[in-house]
């Protein structure tokens, strides 16, 4: 599902210059000890911690940083969707679900997809495509599909 700039809401925070490119995906991990004595440090720390972001346009704004090297540029970033594995029953567009994060069979290879980066444990997403059906057999014997899904 392709969703236009115009139609996501949008916030402008600051991001490592580096990593101030259009279209990189990055999960918000809070704000970190150097960042007590900053003046700007509101704008940096303004997302929710354990979220997916995509930037999605740069602006030309630039501040030094003591956390990023070469400074902090702001950007206008959306929450990302994610992609995941979930119980196939529940892979219905537009529904709510939480995802089941109790899988621990890290050797897997479907795991990463069955515990996505970015979702946040106790939280209602909701299912905006299904991708299809999982390419591997998952192990508990659960059948899954593929879906992208974005909080409620």
């Amino acid at each position: 599902m392709v969703v236009s700039v115009a139609e996501a809401k949008t916030k402008v925070t600051l991001v490592g210059t580096v990593l101030a490119k259009q279209g990189v995906e990055f999960i918000y991990e809070g704000e970190a000890a150097e960042c007590d004595t900053c003046k700007v440090k509101k704008a940096c720390n303004n997302l929710q911690i354990g979220r997916k972001y995509r930037i999605v346009s740069v602006r030309s704004t630039h501040h030094e940083c003591m956390v990023h090297l070469n400074g902090a540029t702001a950007v206008e970033v959306m929450e990302a969707p994610i992609t995941a594995l979930i119980n196939a029953d529940m892979a219905i567009v537009n529904s709510k679900i939480k995802i089941d994060l109790s899988c621990n069979k890290s050797d897997c290879r479907s795991y990463p997809l069955c515990r996505p980066d970015g979702v946040v444990d106790g939280e209602k997403y909701i299912v905006i495509d299904v991708l299809g059906n999982a390419s591997d057999i998952c192990p508990k014997g659960r059948a899954l599909k593929l879906v992208d899904i974005k909080p409620a």
